[in-house]
Order: C-alpha cells, then sequence, then structure tokens
C-alpha cells in the first residue's frame, strides 16, 4: 500500500531527486519558497515521497541524491496525506505563502498596520479589495477616521 514518506535529500538536491522521482512516475512533493527573487526549498534537504513500502524501498533509498528515508529502526515512517495536503494549501501560485504577521485578518476584525509609513496604526478590516491582495481599512487614528488601500500582507490581526 502507498504513504507518503519523508526522504532526505543530498545538500543542495532536493530539485535533481525531484526531477528523478517524477521522471520515474511517482509522486513527490517538494514545497518552494520564492524570497528576493529566488526560489528556495521549503525544507532544504527534505521532500515527501508517494511509494509503497516494502516494495519500492530499495528503489527509492539508493536513487542517486537520496540519502535515506526517514523512519527508525523498524522502517520508514509514513506520514499523514492530510499533513501533505495541509502544506500545499499554503501554496499561493506554486509557493509557500507564511503568515508574516500570524493570523490573517478577516472583516470586521482588528488590525494593525505592521509595515510602511503608517506603522503602529490601528484600525478595522472593512473589506478585501478583487485584485492584488489588497484590502480596505477603516483607520482609527486621534479623532480622524479614514479608509486606507493597502496589501494584506502588511497587516496583523489585533488579538
Amino acid at each position: 500500500m502507498k504513504n507518503w514518506f519523508v526522504i532526505n535529500t543530498k545538500p543542495k538536491k532536493e530539485s535533481r531527486v525531484e526531477k528523478i522521482f517524477q521522471e520515474a512516475g511517482f509522486q513527490i512533493y517538494n514545497p518552494k519558497l520564492q524570497r528576493e527573487n529566488r526560489i528556495l526549498p521549503f525544507f532544504p534537504g527534505y521532500a515527501f515521497l508517494h511509494f509503497d513500502f516494502p516494495d519500492e524501498y530499495r528503489l527509492v533509498r539508493y536513487t542517486r541524491g537520496v540519502k535515506k528515508v526517514i523512519g527508525n529502526e523498524s522502517g520508514p515512517i509514513p506520514i499523514p496525506e492530510r499533513a501533505v495536503q495541509e502544506i500545499r494549501a499554503r501554496e499561493i501560485n506554486g509557493f509557500i505563502e507564511l503568515e508574516k504577521f500570524g493570523r490573517t485578518p478577516g472583516v470586521g476584525d482588528e488590525i494593525e498596520v505592521m509595515e510602511g509609513p503608517l506603522k503602529g496604526l490601528q484600525g478595522v478590516f472593512q473589506k478585501e479589495l478583487p485584485r492584488n491582495e489588497r484590502v480596505l481599512i477603516l483607520l482609527n487614528f486621534v479623532s480622524y477616521q479614514g479608509r486606507l488601500i493597502i496589501e494584506r500582507k502588511k497587516l496583523r490581526k489585533v488579538d
């Protein structure tokens, strides 16, 4: 029966191992992160591979670029498919997106601006706008209330 397992790759060989397994017809998941126009592995030195243990174990274990399959003395330890799905759910355009400032705010939540010239100002999340991950917030600033369109990633939900 096929399960998901974590494989440990040799340093900086994640992409090469991914390509080898894809060409061999295996289902492999190597999450990626984009930082400053560079594409990096989200888990350097590791990838998720869907294979049948014990039938395909030797083939996997001795594939060029693979150091080991993560496990213990009893053998590789399968991970739940749900874990892989939850990581995939964080992808936007093929890259893992992290919540930089905690939980993502929703309509009606109190927020704080965390970046830019308005850093530190607080307000209320009013609505999402259709393009470019921007949102409309109602700022509470002394005795003035103003509306502001800002990128969602610059906000944090106030608890």
